[in-house]
């Protein structure tokens, strides 16, 4: 059984219960002996402390506004500062070497004992192992238990009325919960491990420091991140800082984007073409966009044309550009900040060396190998097996991928058939806006699409990245994310995309409009596609903001927390009147109270799609680093609030950075430059305006008429009527393409090529420029391997 299992493996444990109304739930308080816990340390080869350091601030913020000497109103103070040390992995036989190690109770901290403890839980066989009945997630798949966690660590709430009480309490343990936090089964890794006999507190403990971050009323602060690794583990660590150094780069990107739009208000005041069109009345009569649709005047596209000329200006260049090398220096500065946090937090070789085989991998791997590196032997599964299955994996993931461009497809069917309805109805206000209502609900409809086959596509990529048998958690996660990024970026930028790059480059001109499954292909409202672009953007990032905002608070959070207490809030007695009073709780059945952790991915996706937003379309809004800013503050509070009120405490888990999201982040930055540099030259009026100030007036006078075609003869022999149409590309009234659009499209392939080749060669400048590990971490690590070298030389006693 699961009990006996534990205490083979030499886990004591003690018993508790609760009755309830229909049941008994049962508690399993688990602890670990300091034998254990030395053993386990050396074979997970955790950092110990060897030598203290001198505390020093590396926020190069607060280090500027103090060499200013402005107020710096950020900072604030966190008590309890970790101390910061330096560190090598532990050695039983070398155990005086290392500082405190007299003090057994304290020397490993809390997240280690964790760690220890779940990977005893994980690895332990709990039947026969052709059955592959090992690990607690087996336990828990079996629901022979219900579930494991750690305790959180804060002090208990009581009334006003009620007096401090003293009460037995381990060291490292804590005495309850700052809010009613729900409990599980096993209580997995506590702070028991290492002490065996409780002793007396004075009082309770205060709240933890790690949600000292956690309230509304410290949006505006430093994050403490050593309290945040300190009890969640460097992984939900390294999510804070990332989170906190991109809003900060967020910041400046902005203050510079809602200038650029502010300045386009301006430049719209002032617009030669915007007056002309506006003040022409009937000189332009155009023709008609559907079959019955009637002739109308340019000038009804003054108001759609104004809002075009927000976003489409000469500043767009700029901010681009701008953009582009904001991203190359936001992921420099964090690579180098990523490795300084890893070294500070003893993890900078954890992936190469240290990261031990997932349990999961080890119970289904087929035979063992020596590791290379390490020397000892360990599960392997073949290489070519592993090969075959991502392969057939990957064929699975281009199935659901093309399921995705059919429902994209659908959308632009399903806008074309509104459009074509509603102008059509006969009634005024449909025929009016029936372009924009289309547009509007079609970015509704794919928004919903988008949704539903997330769920379906990210359950399927759970199953495949299992069965491809992945070495190291590590990797299984950047599998699992490499699977869930391809979709999502297929299906939350491919409607932006056709928009951008192919919307209204295929619709023939009057008298012969080009059709898809007979209905005509669609084109962007006169106004141009650069505002139906923006508007795209704005449905599709501020909806997803809003709409994932609104399900963490409304419905994930206080839903959820509801239910789940309404559930386990069960627990009754009879009073001495017979009256049915509340049974005092106590911290592990409040912490099962609590939702279950369920990992930092989603939380990563949301913020790299909306890196994507704010870069590789960054050209047709430049107001969307500002959303993405008053986004991400609101997103920080609400996950600091979640982990430390409503998440039950997640096992601490190690990790070197980011993992694949840095290489994720990358990828789109390259990719920003180049779809920038095409939708500038090829959906902006940039361009045209250019060569038109350059080639025949520099005022812009007459531009509208020199865009506007003349229909075809053909055309106009058959409806007796000229009209004006403004065509994709530049045509006589032959149909045929004129000299003026040649020589526009070399100079649109001109300025891409010299765009990219401008802002790739900046960026490897400043790529160049920026080290990847800084000086003083660089001494540090010298410092460090030398003290680890004397301290656990073979001739030391």
């Amino acid at each position: 059984t699961g009990a006996s299992s534990l205490i083979s493996a030499g886990v004591p444990f003690s018993q508790q219960h609760m009755t309830r109304v229909e049941k008994v739930v049962h508690y399993l308080l688990l602890s670990t002996p300091w034998s254990v816990l030395c053993y386990y340390a050396e074979e997970l080869q955790l950092h110990v402390p060897l030598q203290a350091l001198p505390r020093q601030t590396s926020n190069w913020s607060a280090s500027m506004l103090r060499w200013l000497g402005i107020p710096n109103l950020m900072a604030q103070e966190v008590p309890n500062l970790p101390l910061d040390y330096y560190t090598c992995p532990f050695k039983a036989n070398k155990l005086h070497w290392f500082l405190g190690s007299s003090e057994q109770d304290t020397f490993f901290s809390t997240t280690q004992r964790h760690q220890i403890l779940y990977e005893i839980l994980a690895t332990t066989q709990y039947g026969h192992s052709r059955e592959r009945e090992v690990g607690v997630d087996w336990l828990l798949s079996e629901n022979v238990f219900t579930a494991a966690f750690p305790l959180h660590e804060a002090r208990h709430r009581r009334s006003p009325r009620e007096p401090p009480r003293h009460q037995p309490h381990t060291p490292g343990q804590p005495l309850a919960h700052p809010l009613p936090l729900p409990a599980g089964f096993l209580q997995a890794p506590t702070g028991e491990a290492g002490c065996q006999q409780p002793q007396p507190a004075p009082s309770p403990l205060p709240v933890g420091e790690a949600g000292s971050g956690a309230s509304w009323r410290k949006w505006s602060k430093y994050q403490p991140l050593d309290h945040v690794r300190k009890y969640f583990g460097e992984k939900v660590a390294f999510y804070f800082a990332w989170l906190g150094f991109y809003i900060g780069w967020l910041l400046p990107a902005a203050v510079v984007g809602t200038v650029v739009f502010i300045a386009g208000i301006f430049l719209m005041f002032n617009d030669v073409p915007l007056q002309e069109i506006c003040t022409s009345k009937e000189q332009y009569w155009m023709c008609p966009l559907c079959k019955t649709c009637p002739y109308w005047q340019l000038s009804k596209i003054c108001s759609t044309f104004m809002a075009g000329r927000l976003f489409d200006h000469g500043g767009t260049i700029f901010f681009s550009i701008f953009m582009s090398l904001w991203a190359v220096l936001f992921l420099e500065f964090w690579k180098q900040t990523g490795i300084s946090l890893a070294h500070h937090w003893d993890c900078s070789e954890f992936e190469d060396i240290e990261e031990r085989p997932w349990p999961q991998f080890t119970a289904m791997a087929p035979m063992t190998i020596i590791n290379p590196i390490m020397g000892a032997e360990e599960p392997y599964f073949p290489k070519r097996s592993h090969l075959h299955r991502i392969l057939a994996g990957s064929v699975v993931i281009i199935m659901m991928i093309a399921v995705v461009v059919i429902f994209m497809v659908s959308a632009i069917l399903y806008r074309a058939v509104v459009a074509i309805l509603l102008s059509s109805s006969g009634y005024f206000w449909f025929v009016a806006l029936a372009s924009r209502i289309s547009s509007i609900t079609g970015s509704v409809v794919n928004l919903i699409f988008i949704l539903i086959l997330s769920k379906i596509y990210i359950s399927l990529a759970h199953f495949l990245t299992k069965w491809e048998m992945h070495r190291t958690q590590t990797k299984y996660e950047d599998a699992f994310t490499f699977k869930v990024f391809v979709f999502q970026f297929v299906t939350f930028y491919s409607s932006p995309v056709y928009i951008a790059f192919f919307k209204r480059k295929f619709v023939g001109y009057p008298g012969n409009y080009l059709s898809f499954l007979g209905i005509r292909n669609e084109e962007c409202s006169p106004g141009g596609c650069f505002i139906k672009l923006a508007q795209e953007l704005l449905v599709i990032m501020v909806g997803k903001q809003i709409s994932s905002n609104m399900q963490e608070v409304a419905i994930r959070e206080k839903l959820k927390c509801w239910w789940h207490k309404h559930k386990l809030l069960s627990t009754k007695k009879a009073g001495n009147e017979g009256e049915s009073v509340l049974v005092e709780q106590a911290p592990w059945v409040m912490d099962h109270q609590l939702l279950v952790f369920e990992g930092l991915f989603d939380e990563y996706l949301e913020m790299v799609l909306q890196f994507g937003f704010i870069t590789i379309f960054v050209a047709a809004c430049p107001l969307a680093p500002l959303f993405a800013l008053l986004n991400n503050w609101v997103e920080i509070c609400l996950n600091a609030h979640k982990f430390v009120c409503d998440y039950r405490r997640p096992v601490a888990e190690q990790a070197q950075g980011i993992g694949i999201w840095f290489s994720v982040l990358e990828a789109i930055t390259h990719l920003a430059i180049i779809s920038n540099a095409f939708l500038i030259a090829f959906t902006s009026d940039f361009l045209p305006r250019m060569y038109y100030e350059y080639v025949h007036d520099s005022s812009l006078r007459s531009y509208v008429n020199f865009t506007l075609a003349y229909a075809p003869w053909d055309f106009v022999l058959q409806s007796n009527t000229t009209c004006r149409w403004e065509p994709p590309a530049f045509r006589d009234q032959d149909g045929n393409l004129t000299l003026t659009y040649w020589q526009l499209l070399a100079i649109r392939l001109g300025f891409i090529i010299v765009f990219e080749h401008v802002v790739f060669f900046i960026g490897r400048v400043i790529v160049w420029l920026v080290p990847d590990v800084p000086e003083s971490v660089e001494v540090k690590v010298k410092r460090e391997q030398y003290l680890a070298k004397e301290a656990l030389a073979e001739n030391k006693v």
